[in-house]
């Protein structure tokens, strides 16, 4: 049952790998015996990271950037596992949003899984892989002041049930909705909106999530891990929250 969870002999390409959820994602696959593919804008950081995970290898790659997604993929041969992870976020209701930052977090967070997926489909088809997007809780549930966010994630749980009715038996596609995640995502949103209050902020984020808590990368990692594993061969067109019961009331 153990060998269930193995990934051995597979190789994983991880959008916004080199930190937060995608680099605990790709410890966890690689420790589980897969070959990674790093790809992040953070160049640095990403070499830091593959250095320590033996087989691995870094790319720098604006996701999207049609031309660079290409380029990308022109240089990969085998893909058994795609995880759509790097993301972006913004607060702000539909009042608050610019179309400029609206535009912005579409690109990101929808066209890059699109041009992600749409170039490693060939792969995957071949393969009978797998893609794993991760989405969030605001893809389900609405979130005060976070319009453009919440767009977002919800265009990227429709595409990935479309994909599923599309390819039922020729790939799986599946996604995670996590609820607030100590990440480097988080920090990033603390520093930006809440710089001269963030730990009052940090323990409202903690006491959101009705556990008391918020989730911890590993942990996203682990259910990406048999999501993408032979042990979840009948899943299919799934979203499955990881959210310390936000969604649960």
């Amino acid at each position: 049952m153990v060998d269930a969870f193995q990934l051995n002999e597979k190789t994983a390409l991880i959008t916004g790998g080199a930190s937060g959820i995608g680099e605990a994602t790709a410890r966890i696959f690689a420790a589980a015996g897969a070959k990674v593919l790093i790809v992040d804008l953070d160049e640095a950081r990403a070499k830091v990271l593959s250095e320590s995970l033996p087989g691995s290898l870094t790319f720098r790659c604006d996701i999207a950037d049609e031309d660079e997604v290409g380029r990308l993929f022109g240089s990969i041969e085998t893909l058994d596992i795609l995880v759509n992870c790097a993301g972006i976020g913004l607060v702000g209701s539909v009042e608050e949003t610019a179309l400029d930052d609206f535009r912005r977090l579409f690109r990101v967070n929808v066209e890059g899984a699109y041009l992600m997926t749409r170039a490693a489909l060939p792969l995957l088809r071949r393969s009978h892989g797998s893609v794993l997007n991760i989405g969030s809780v605001a893809g389900l549930v609405g979130v005060k002041r976070r319009f453009a966010y919440c767009a977002t994630k919800g265009a990227v749980i429709a595409m990935t049930r479309q994909l599923a009715v599309d390819y039922p038996t020729e790939i799986r596609a599946n996604c995670i909705a996590p609820g607030t995640v100590d990440s480097p995502f988080v920090e990033a949103y603390l520093e930006k909106y809440h710089r001269n209050e963030k730990e009052k902020v940090r323990l409202e984020l903690n006491e959101r999530q009705p556990i008391g808590r918020l989730g911890r990368p590993d942990e996203i990692a682990k259910l990406a891990l048999y999501i993408c594993s032979p042990a979840a061969e009948f899943m299919n067109g799934s979203v499955v929250t990881i959210d310390g019961g936000w969604t649960a009331g």
